[in-house]
């Protein structure tokens, strides 16, 4: 097989198994965090470490935001969660897309590397970028040659102008779609609880090893993270009772 077709075979199977991704992350994330507990003999309650967590928590917010926005202005039957196949009904070329290809699978990025960040160890940081890349490298060629065949002349042109990965805010296109709410909270309304959740559990666990006890500290974090199940919930609910369905 030509190294052409292996990487897009490669890319539509890591596709459908993109979602298991994060928790090979967390998993290695939390062992990391535990291990640098463990390890570390300093004070970590300073103003530095605090205002460190928060722009970790930051940078989070920064990839969520991205997949709001995208998802938002996108049009239907496109940029969405599905994992069996490819699918786009059209070529989103405004909004997020007319400053980079791959706005959500950026978005992703950044909410994973503001949780690699939280654990504190450069090595980690840098082998989850290096993987984070190698994994959706792949996906994103796959991605590719679909919307290639697919769309032909009207996807290449589009792709000559518009980078995979690092946004160029000199090619913004205000979005062709409206904004739509429901969609949003229908579809990233895991996103947010997901992270806040993921640190949460990190930071505390790790204080827990360090002290041999649960001790409620960072009441910053602890806000956040009852707002964000609070949410959770009120849209879980609202989705439940087909409050969130388009109209």
């Amino acid at each position: 097989m030509a190294l052409q077709e292996e990487l897009e075979k490669e890319g539509n199977f890591l596709f459908r198994y993109r979602s298991y991704f994060p928790l090979v992350v967390l998993v290695a994330g939390l062992g990391v965090h535990i291990l640098s507990e463990l390890h570390n003999t300093g004070n970590k309650e300073t103003l530095i470490y605090e205002i460190y967590e928060i722009f970790c928590v930051l940078v989070c917010l920064l990839g969520f935001s991205i997949r709001v926005l995208t998802v938002g202005y996108s049009a239907n039957r496109t940029s969405g969660r599905n994992t069996k196949r490819q699918v786009a009904e059209s070529v989103n070329t405004t909004g997020s897309y007319s400053l980079v290809r791959h706005p959500l699978y950026l978005g992703n990025f950044l909410m994973w590397l503001g949780i690699g960040m939280f654990t504190g160890n450069l090595y980690f940081i840098i082998i989850f970028t290096l993987s984070f890349w190698i994994y959706y490298e792949r996906i994103m060629y796959a991605e590719e040659q679909f919307l290639r065949r697919k769309f032909d002349d009207l996807y290449l042109d589009w792709a000559a102008k518009v980078p995979p990965v690092f946004p160029n805010f000199k090619n913004y296109v205000k979005p062709a779609e409206s904004f739509h709410l429901r969609k949003v909270l229908r579809k990233e309304k895991d996103g947010f609880f997901a992270f806040v959740l993921i640190i949460f559990i990190m930071e505390n666990v790790g204080e827990w090893v360090k002290e041999g006890s649960f001790v409620i500290d960072d009441i910053w974090l602890w806000v956040l993270f009852i707002f964000s199940l609070l949410i959770y919930v009120i849209l879980k609910i609202m989705k439940k009772r087909k409050m969130l369905d388009d109209k």
